[in-house]
């Protein structure tokens, strides 16, 4: 059955289900209609940790944030980031900037956003984050983003991202990851599955999933992201958050 309104946006319909039903061939993984509408679920059940690394995401707005700047959420999806940064910042004058390139994504994050109260409004902005002019910033949220751009236009992204940090500014950034190690890539593959099992995802579901982000995700070992985060012109990144082979690290200015 073709997708619509009337076919999937019921309230009762919230459950991720797309990789439910066997296909014969699996296209590439798309933050579309069908996703916006089940993401929250889909995000909550298959990456570990996820609702801590937004808890988290507050608690260093309140530390980091400097008046009157700028914060950015890149690859900004339903705008959980935005919100967890516009519930922490505690420096007057801020402005939050969402952004992301599915209409989408953003259609549902306007949504969900609250009233116009807070006195750190957000801005949703649809857009490529690549060729985004990123400024006056003092802390920038790159939440399983990075990894869906291609690898070789990485660099320049993050460089962007480190002119436009204010000094003591800092990038969170937010990943699954491989690793080099053959065994230790099978069993934190394996538990990742595991996870996704208890979270009642069945093996067609995972293994069609799987098929269809192949070509999209690109993950890298957190070597990779350390060495790429230093040529960028950033002091330290320090890894603060693991759980299977998804990490969080702080990126300092």
């Amino acid at each position: 059955m073709p997708f619509s309104e009337k076919t999937v946006m019921s309230p009762d319909d919230r459950k991720d289900r797309i990789y439910a039903e066997p296909r014969e061939s699996v296209a590439d993984f798309r933050f579309d209609r069908r996703v916006a509408h089940v993401f929250p679920d889909m995000i909550q059940r298959s990456v570990p940790g996820y609702a801590t690394m937004i808890k988290m995401i507050s608690v260093l707005a309140a530390e980091y944030v400097q008046p009157n700047s700028l914060c950015y959420d890149l690859g900004c999806s339903l705008g959980a980031s935005s919100l967890a940064l516009q519930r922490g910042i505690r420096s007057p004058g801020c402005r939050i900037i969402a952004v992301d390139n599915s209409p989408d994504m953003l259609e549902r994050a306007r949504q969900q956003l609250p009233p116009g109260t807070s006195t750190c409004p957000i801005e949703l902005v649809c857009a490529d984050i690549l060729d985004l002019e990123i400024l006056d910033a003092s802390m920038v949220v790159l939440n399983f983003t990075l990894q869906f751009i291609v690898p070789e236009r990485r660099l320049a992204l993050l460089q962007s991202i480190h002119q436009a940090l204010r000094p003591q500014g800092i990038l969170v950034i937010s990943e699954k990851i491989r690793f080099t190690d053959r065994e230790q890539e099978l069993q934190q593959s394996r538990m990742h599955h595991a996870f996704k099992r208890a979270n009642g995802y069945d093996d067609l579901e995972i293994s069609q999933k799987r098929s269809a982000l192949e070509n999209v995700l690109i993950p890298e070992t957190i070597d990779q992201h350390r060495q790429r985060l230093s040529a960028a012109g950033f002091q330290r990144s320090d890894l603060w958050f693991q759980c299977f082979n998804f990490v969080s690290l702080i990126a300092h200015r």
